[in-house]
């Protein structure tokens, strides 16, 4: 007998929600994608400078986010930072409460960076207190066991993943999202 990941009983992360956000928020201020990807780029402004950096904030990457649906961790937090909203406030689904969402504030010298290594030694942590093989947390968790061990040196992954993992935890995305200075 096959049994089911227990996914469907986790929240899942809506990308088109955030978008829909975000998408309003630019009307609102009445930006065109150019002018949104500057805004959102120009929150690290001082950051930018010091690191020489250039426009890295492509218009038409912002655009494709609502086409695929999905959208990595770190890229997330450009536009949950420029909503002011925590990822918790996109998810549908059976939410767990995990208490306090709100992002960490950032100066315009920071980014706001996921902590990848500290989410691995988090969901290792609880994965051997309740006994699991990676195999079986990541039949649970819907994906491969590898995407879940790759994650102590991934500087990426996606969204839907993370928030998927922090909600197993039962504990707030915020806590492994960190101002920073790269």
């Amino acid at each position: 007998m096959r049994t089911e990941p227990a996914t469907a009983s986790l929240p899942r992360f809506d990308c088109g929600a955030m978008f829909a956000a975000l998408d309003a928020q630019r009307r609102e201020r009445e930006l065109d994608w150019p002018a949104l990807a500057e805004a959102l780029w120009a929150q690290s402004e001082a950051l930018n400078a010091a690191e020489a950096a250039g426009h890295s904030i492509c218009p038409g990457a912002v655009v494709r986010v609502q086409q695929r649906g999905t959208i990595s961790c770190q890229y997330a937090m450009f536009m949950l930072r420029w909503l002011d909203r925590a990822p918790e406030d996109f998810l549908i689904g059976d939410v767990a409460d995990v208490g306090q969402t709100s992002l960490p504030a950032a100066g315009s010298d920071r980014r706001l960076r996921w902590d990848l290594s500290q989410l691995h030694a988090a969901v290792n942590e609880q994965r051997a207190e309740r006994g699991l093989t990676w195999s079986a947390l990541a039949n649970e968790l819907g994906c491969s066991p590898s995407r879940l061990t790759n994650l102590r040196t991934a500087r990426l992954a996606d969204l839907e993943l993370t928030m998927r993992i922090t909600q197993w935890l039962r504990r707030p995305a915020a806590e492994f999202i960190h101002p920073a200075a790269w």
